[in-house]
């Protein structure tokens, strides 16, 4: 399997956080190219005190630059990382940082699979039932229902990939009567349904996604993204009142504390964002994962096994077939 090529300065924290998270995966068996300034590099390896393969890149993209950086800084590390897998001799770019450069990037130089109008961002929610997967995440603000169906069909195969045999499909709407919803889901409804190769469930409501009714859930990139960051800040919220209801009181409750902190641990790594590392983006011809930009190594590991996982498991060829049966009726 070739390397998996990350963008080694992308994020608030390169090259500190990347490297130690390649440094990890490598010791985890999965091959990984870092992808940047050479010198920046060589000296965080040094620091670290390991050794991976460079690849030159004397340029990046800040968290401050518009996406529209990817055309004028050629030579950025982004950049470089899709030529990479354009050529064959990367199995998968990972990048944490700039979702809307490294976006940009993708289509720029991969391209679109046939038959895929959008890409989309793909996100990971712990659901009772494991996983839900809800697309897109914020790739494509403004959406068509036609969008939807291909949004629907990439998701379901990115969850066969990870082991789901027959997702089910749930389309975000405020209540689960047909008649219910926006213009959009009214209008994607009927689509989905008539979709083949698709087990379409029907409508679902938001606590239907942490209830794990459907393992994927489908809507416009606006509300997937504000569904992702209130589940992020509900989560981080949340945990913030235990702390501090438990770190007062009188030592019965400091006793109680010390018991729970185990449960609450494993609890904690479940609703994590750092455990699912990176967002698959779906539709392009080659897998390409994205990160946030203020992760940590532990999140950066995530995504390399993510994506070593995903490489294994053909997802490209996945969604390749899922956009094929769509076409095969128009």
């Amino acid at each position: 399997m070739k390397p998996i090529a990350l963008d080694a300065m992308g994020g608030d924290r390169a090259p500190q956080v990347t490297v130690e998270g390649a440094l990890k995966a490598q010791r985890e068996g999965i091959p990984v190219v870092l992808v940047g300034q050479r010198a920046a590099l060589e000296e965080e390896l040094r620091r670290q005190g390991g050794e991976l393969p460079i690849v030159e890149a004397p340029e990046y993209i800040t968290m401050r630059d518009p996406a529209t950086e990817v055309r004028k800084k050629r030579q950025a590390s982004i950049n470089i990382c899709m030529e990479l897998l354009k050529r064959g001799e990367a199995s998968a770019v990972v990048a944490m940082g700039h979702t809307g450069a490294t976006l940009a990037a993708a289509l720029f130089t991969l391209g679109r699979i046939p038959g895929v109008d959008r890409p989309t961002l793909l996100i990971e929610l712990p659901s009772e039932r494991g996983r839900t997967y809800l697309v897109d995440g914020g790739a494509n603000v403004d959406c068509k229902p036609e969008w939807l169906v291909q949004f629907a069909a990439m998701a379901a195969a990115y969850a066969r990939a990870q082991g789901v045999e027959n997702p089910q499909v749930g389309l975000l709407s405020i209540g689960e009567e047909e008649e219910k919803g926006n213009e959009l889901t009214l209008k994607t409804l009927p689509r989905l349904k008539a979709a083949p190769g698709l087990r379409f469930y029907g409508n679902v409501e938001g606590r239907d996604i942490f209830r794990g009714t459907t393992e994927v859930v489908v809507t416009d990139g606006y509300t997937g993204n504000v569904v992702l960051k209130l589940a992020e800040g509900e989560a981080q919220t949340l945990f913030r009142w235990i702390r501090e209801a438990l770190a007062g009181g009188s030592w019965l409750t400091r006793l109680g504390a010390w018991l729970v902190r185990p449960a609450l641990g494993k609890l904690r790594s479940k609703m994590d964002p750092a455990e699912y590392g990176a967002m698959p983006l779906l539709g392009v011809e080659g897998a390409v994962f994205i990160g946030h930009g203020s992760a940590d190594a532990r999140a950066v590991l995530s995504a390399l096994r993510k994506a070593h996982a995903s490489v294994r498991a053909g997802l490209v060829e996945r969604v390749r077939e899922g956009i094929a049966r769509l076409k095969e009726v128009g």
